[in-house]
C-alpha cells in the first residue's frame, strides 16, 4: 500500500494535538493538583471512605474499566458498518463536553467532579482505539514508526501551548480579578474548547472507512461478537504479535501509571508547589518531543522489539530511583527521564502492533484488541498503585511495586524478540 497524502497525514495527526491536551494538561497536571486542594486527606464518597488520592486513582480506573468492556464492541461495529469516523466523533463530543463541565468542579461538588472526570477520560480513551485504527489505513509499514511519532509531537507541543497558558492564568489570575481557583477551573474549560475545536479538522480531513461487511444478516451487537471471534482467530495463529501483546500489557501498567501519578506523588509526598509541578510537566513534555523520534529513529536502525526492550529496563530503573528519591532536584532529574522515553515507548508501542499485524480490513477490530490490553493495563496498574497507597499511606511503596510489571513486561518482550528471529 501506499501512504496517504500529507492532507490527509495532517489531519490525522492534528486529532493528537486536539485531544492530548485532555491526557497532559487535565489527567498528568491541573486535575490531579486541583482535586487534591479541594478535597482534604480523607474523603467520604458514596458512603464510603478513601484517601483523596486513592480515590483520585480510583475513579481513572472505573473510566478505563468501562472503556476496555465497550470497545471490542463498539470497534467491530465500526469495522462491520463502516462508520469508525462517527464513534471517533461520538467520543470527542462526550469527552470535551465533561471536560468543560470541571468547570463548575469545587470542593462541595465532588460528586460532579469525579462523574464528570470519568466521563471524559472515557471520551479521551474511548476515541483513541478508533483513531489509532486508522494509522495501518493511512500509512505504508516503512512510514508507521514515522507518522506515529509525528502524532504523539504534535500532541505533545499542543500540550505544552495550553498547559504555559493554564499556568499564565494562575499567575496572572490575582491581577486578573480572578478568585483562588478560577485560573484552573477555566483551564479545564478551554481544554475542553481546544479538544472540540481542533478535532474538526480531522474529521474533514479523514477519509470514510468502507464497511468489510456490507451485506447484515442480524444485529450490530451479533455482527460484532462475530467480527471479534474473526480476530481473535487469527490473533492465535500470530506468536510474534501474541508475545508482543502480552509484554506490551505488563509494561503499560507501569508507563501510564507513572505519568498519571506523578503529579499527585510530588504534591503530596515530596511537598512540591503547585507552580513548580506545572512547569515540571512542562520540560516533561518537551522532552518527550524529542524522545518520540529519537525512538522512531532508533528502530529504523536496531528493530522495534530491540529499542522496546531497552526502553523497559530504563523504566525499570525510574522506578527503582522513584522509590528511593528525597528531593525536589531529585523529582526533577527523574521527570526529566520520565519525559525522554514517555513519548517514545508510547509512539513505538503504537508502530509496533500496526507493523505486527496483518494486512486486513479489520483495522479497528485488531486495534480494539490493542486498545483493550492497553486499558485493562491501565485499570490494574492505577487500581494497585490506589490499593497500596489506601492500605499503607505510603505512596512510596506504590511505586517500588510498579517494577514487578515493568519486569514481566519485559520478559515477553525478550520472547517475541527470540520468536521473530527463528521465525525470519
Amino acid at each position: 500500500m501506499k501512504t496517504a497524502s500529507k492532507k490527509v497525514i495532517n489531519g490525522w495527526a492534528m486529532y493528537d494535538w486536539a485531544n492530548s491536551v485532555y491526557n497532559l494538561v487535565i489527567t498528568t497536571t491541573f486535575f490531579p493538583i486541583y482535586f487534591l486542594a479541594v478535597t482534604g486527606e480523607h474523603v467520604s464518597f458514596l458512603g464510603m471512605n478513601f484517601v483523596n488520592s486513592a480515590l483520585y486513582n480510583y475513579s481513572m480506573a472505573a473510566a478505563y474499566l468501562l472503556v476496555a468492556f465497550a470497545s471490542p464492541i463498539l470497534s467491530s461495529i465500526a469495522d462491520t458498518r463502516g462508520n469508525k469516523k462517527n464513534f471517533l466523533r461520538f467520543f470527542t463530543i462526550l469527552g470535551s463536553l465533561s471536560c468543560s463541565a470541571l468547570y463548575f468542579f469545587d470542593g462541595d461538588h465532588l460528586l460532579l467532579g469525579v462523574i464528570c472526570f470519568i466521563l471524559s477520560t472515557i471520551g479521551y480513551c474511548g476515541g483513541l482505539v478508533f483513531y489509532n485504527s486508522y494509522l495501518p489505513e493511512i500509512a505504508a509499514p516503512e512510514d508507521r514508526d514515522r507518522i506515529s511519532a509525528r502524532g504523539y509531537s504534535l500532541g505533545y507541543v499542543g500540550s505544552v501551548i495550553l498547559q504555559l497558558l493554564g499556568f499564565g492564568l494562575v499567575v496572572m489570575g490575582p491581577k486578573l480579578g480572578l478568585g483562588k481557583s478560577q485560573p484552573v477551573q477555566l483551564t479545564f474549560l478551554l481544554v475542553g474548547i481546544w479538544w472540540f475545536g481542533f478535532a474538526q479538522i480531522t474529521f474533514a480531513r479523514l477519509p470514510k472507512s468502507i464497511a468489510t461487511n456490507p451485506q447484515h444478516g442480524g444485529s450490530a451487537f451479533t455482527e460484532g461478537f462475530r467480527e471479534l471471534r474473526k480476530v481473535y482467530a487469527q490473533v492465535k495463529q500470530l506468536p510474534v504479535l501474541k508475545r508482543f501483546l502480552r509484554g506490551f500489557f505488563f509494561y503499560s501498567m507501569g508507563v501510564q501509571t507513572v505519568m498519571m501519578a506523578a503529579t499527585i506523588f510530588g504534591g503530596k509526598v515530596l511537598k512540591l508547589p503547585d507552580e513548580m509541578l506545572i512547569v515540571t510537566v512542562v520540560i516533561i513534555q518537551i522532552v518527550a518531543i524529542a524522545g518520540a523520534w529519537s525512538m522512531a529513529r532508533l528502530s529504523a536502525r536496531f528493530g522495534n522489539l530491540r529499542v522496546l526492550i531497552a526502553v523497559v529496563i530504563f523504566w525499570i530503573g525510574i522506578c527503582i530511583a522513584g522509590y528511593k528519591m528525597q528531593t525536589a532536584m531529585h523529582f526533577y532529574l527523574l521527570a526529566t527521564a520520565v519525559g525522554l522515553v514517555m513519548g517514545g515507548i508510547q509512539s513505538l508501542s503504537r508502530s509496533t502492533y500496526a507493523k505486527l499485524m496483518p494486512e486486513t480490513e479489520d483495522t479497528t477490530s485488531f486495534f480494539s484488541y490493542y486498545d483493550v490490553t492497553e486499558k485493562l493495563s491501565i485499570v490494574i496498574g492505577m487500581f494497585s498503585f490506589a490499593y497500596i497507597d489506601d492500605i499503607t499511606e505510603d505512596m512510596r511503596n506504590s511505586v517500588l511495586a510498579l517494577v514487578v510489571f515493568f519486569v514481566i513486561g519485559l520478559i515477553w518482550i525478550i520472547s517475541a524478540l527470540r520468536k521473530q528471529k527463528q521465525l525470519a
